[in-house]
């Protein structure tokens, strides 16, 4: 078996090759919006959430080809919400991934509209799939409600309006593990699943470990964040340092303090690797990847 870095480049270089193949053409009308769309998602990023969607299809047997359509989807979905939280009405950020923001590069008009096509995009994409890969009606239906769910009031839109809604207060850490349950948490448990249910055979067993999995490490992933925030600089982590705290929003770090932001952290990534034990090397992505996550800062 290769080792964990092959494996992943070889996700992000699958990912990218079928964002590539999905997105509409830069040459194709209306043209500026179709290169804005290109801009954002493509060329950036860990693909966390891909990597996820092929972890957890590789401990049900997934085929990858099938894996790739879910994981482009939730990557989409991604990328739409990152254009739209670092527009001047939501996060107000100049820098994403190491490049200007879509609102930068181009304007607020095209990036709202980017962010609109890519979410649409996302859902075709699931829908169609016109690369002939024999999903079952069922499974895209299921598909289509957890990222449908995932993504709107109940998910990652909600948390956003709960973080919005946040700043300047003081909350509990029940309440920011609520908010981000739903800001973070929800895509990235939607990215697991999604993976799970490419395999022809539904393993219950294993969807319940990737389910319980996933919730852990969605919210370790917001607590590195939040660690990151505050000891990273802005060349690291592609994006405006510190702004959390110059925005006075809430975290994880703010609430509990850097230790205790940390000792959570790892608590987090136990609970996702005992989630996975009983699978033993079957999972074994499944861990590299939790492990990759808490790397991200210490």
């Amino acid at each position: 078996m290769t080792d964990f870095t092959t494996w992943a480049l070889d996700i992000q270089q699958r990912t990218e090759h079928a964002l590539e193949q999905l997105l509409p053409k830069a040459n194709i009308a209306p043209q500026r919006l179709h290169d804005a769309m290109r801009y954002a998602l493509l060329g950036g990023g860990k693909r966390v959430r891909a990597l996820l969607a092929h972890a957890a299809g590789s401990l049900c047997d997934a085929n990858a080809n099938k894996v790739d359509i879910a994981a482009s989807a939730v990557e989409m979905i991604h990328a739409y919400s990152l254009v739209h939280d670092d527009m001047p009405c939501m996060d107000d950020d100049d820098l994403r991934r190491g490049k200007p923001s879509c609102h930068k590069q181009y304007d607020d008009a095209t990036a709202l509209l980017v962010g609109d096509a890519l979410q649409t995009l996302a859902f075709q994409t699931l829908a169609t799939t016109e690369q002939n890969l024999d999903f079952t009606p069922e499974q895209q239906l299921k598909m289509l409600s957890t990222l449908t769910i995932a993504s709107g009031s109940r998910g990652m839109a909600g948390g956003q309006a709960i973080d919005l809604a946040s700043v300047g207060k003081e909350l509990t850490q029940l309440e920011l593990e609520y908010m981000h349950i739903h800001k973070t948490g929800a895509l990235i448990r939607a990215a697991a699943l999604l993976g799970a249910y490419c395999a022809n055979q539904e393993d219950k067993a294993k969807i319940a470990a990737i389910q319980q999995y996933a919730e852990a490490i969605g919210l370790a992933f917001q607590v590195v964040d939040d660690i990151l925030d505050t000891e990273a600089d802005t060349a690291t982590l592609g994006k405006t340092a510190g702004k959390d705290a110059d925005s006075n929003k809430p975290t994880y770090v703010t609430i509990l303090g850097i230790t205790r932001a940390k000792a959570l952290a790892n608590e987090l990534y136990e609970n996702a690797l005992a989630a996975l034990k009983p699978f033993g090397e079957e999972a074994l992505r499944l861990r590299q990847l939790a492990q990759f996550i808490m790397q991200r800062s210490f």
